[in-house]
Formats: C-alpha cells, sequence, structure tokens
C-alpha cells in the first residue's frame, strides 16, 4: 500500500484512503439530516420502519415535504419507501446516518473538553457544525480525544468504519424508573437531550458517571426519591425514565 509524507507534518497517511475519502459523494444539509432521524426513529423501535408522520414531527415539517424528500432517498438509493409500511435506510443510506451522527457526537464532546462548554449547550452547536466539517477533520479530532466510546450524554459513538461500537464490558443498562429501593446505581446515558432538561439535571447534581440509591419508588405521590452524596434528590417518574443507569 502506498505511503506518503507530507514534509510539513511528519505523520504518514495511506494514499488509497485518501483516494476512498475523495470518491465518497457529497450531501446535501437536507439530505443528511434525513437520513440522520430516519436512522434514529427505527433504532428507536427496533428497526421497524418510519413513517412519514414521525419524521415530519421530528424534523418540523409537512408531510407531504417529507414524502417528496423521500422519494428523492429512494431514487438515489439511500432509502426505500414502501406506502402503508413506512420507510427505512439502504445500507448506504444507514453508513451516510452513522457518519453524521459520528460527527456530531465527536464533536459535542470536543467542544465540552477542549472549550469547556457544558453538556446542555454542545448539542445545537454541534448540530450546526455537522455538515461543515470533512470527515479527515472528525478522524483528526477522534484521534486527539483518545477514540471515545460514549458522548457527553453516554449516547456511543460510531467508528469510522460505519459500525456503532457499545461502551466495552458496560453491564446492561435499565432506567432509573425501574430500579427498586436500595438499588445502586451509576448514570450511564441520558435519553432527553433537549437544553431545558440537561439543565434540570445539573441543578439536580446528577451528570454522566453519578452514583446514587434509590430510598422511595415511587414516594405516594408520583415521584421517586434517590439520594446522591448524601443529598436526597425528587425525580418525577417520567424524568427518572429518561435516565439510564447500571448497577453500581
Amino acid at each position: 500500500m502506498l505511503s506518503t509524507t507530507d514534509p510539513g507534518n511528519p505523520r504518514p497517511f495511506r494514499a488509497t484512503h485518501d483516494a476512498a475519502r475523495a470518491s465518497r459523494p457529497v450531501h446535501s444539509l437536507t439530505v443528511e439530516n434525513y437520513v440522520k432521524t430516519i436512522y434514529r426513529i427505527t433504532a428507536s423501535q427496533a428497526g421497524v420502519a418510519a413513517t412519514t408522520g414521525q419524521i415530519a414531527t421530528a424534523l418540523g415539517v409537512s408531510p407531504g415535504t417529507v414524502t417528496s424528500m423521500v422519494k428523492t432517498l429512494d431514487a438515489v438509493r439511500l432509502a426505500v419507501h414502501r406506502p402503508y409500511e413506512g420507510v427505512s435506510l439502504t445500507p448506504a443510506g444507514r453508513v451516510l446516518a452513522l457518519r453524521v451522527i459520528r460527527r456530531h457526537r465527536l464533536l459535542e464532546l470536543f467542544l465540552m473538553r477542549t472549550l469547556a462548554m457544558t453538556w446542555d449547550e454542545v448539542h445545537d452547536e454541534a448540530e450546526h457544525m455537522e455538515h461543515a466539517v470533512s470527515d479527515l477533520l472528525v478522524d483528526r479530532i477522534d484521534d486527539f480525544l483518545g477514540h471515545p466510546d460514549v458522548d457527553p450524554h453516554g449516547d456511543p459513538i460510531p467508528r469510522g468504519d460505519g459500525k456503532t461500537l457499545q461502551p466495552p464490558h458496560e453491564p446492561a443498562s435499565r432506567s432509573l424508573a425501574e430500579c427498586p429501593v436500595g438499588c445502586s446505581f451509576r448514570l450511564t446515558r441520558v435519553l432527553d437531550q433537549s437544553a431545558g432538561f440537561l439543565r434540570s439535571l445539573t441543578d439536580s447534581g446528577l451528570a454522566l458517571g453519578t452514583i446514587g440509591q434509590v430510598e422511595r419508588n415511587p414516594d405516594g405521590s408520583g415521584l421517586m426519591r434517590i439520594r446522591v452524596s448524601r443529598r436526597p434528590i425528587s425525580l418525577s417518574l417520567d424524568t427518572a425514565g429518561k435516565l439510564l443507569v447500571v448497577d453500581a
């Protein structure tokens, strides 16, 4: 395999790898947003095809707009649309979706670690940047960060080969709402990543890696009570259901 070295950068690179990058088609922001959204919807429902209504709601557009775009995705073989069944990604569409998600999650972590941005600030910034950065820059960010497994919210970061790498040796997780009284837990993932929700967790003293114990579930008023660092915290069952934990 041919290798060359840039005199200004002693790090070698593989010419065939760069050629493969150059041959990748360039997709629009809209296409990338659609395949990312379809991927997330189908992944959340065990691979069941996404409906046009679900896609429209997720993107904040009309069902008619979705129908038109889905036909375009079908024509370029990024998705398959079956009337009355829904929309699913082709293998090429899945690879593109994972590339976009990889960019987003690495950018979130990069902004948090290098610019000290909080976990409720990085999502919107990464959303704007994910369509502008190259795969080469993303790979360099991945190298710089030490090839992390998860982003600031605990979501797994897809690898450069188009496969999602789950955190290694991680026990099976469950929602905090499912934990019985006396259970000791460690917070590993947050499913609701809206800025307001994340700020409320921060105000409550909850962050990734937080260890606590369930004291009451429920407590008789529709809430559950946990204790973190000797501090009692009350959470709604809805909130607790959006927090994934493992036994500590």
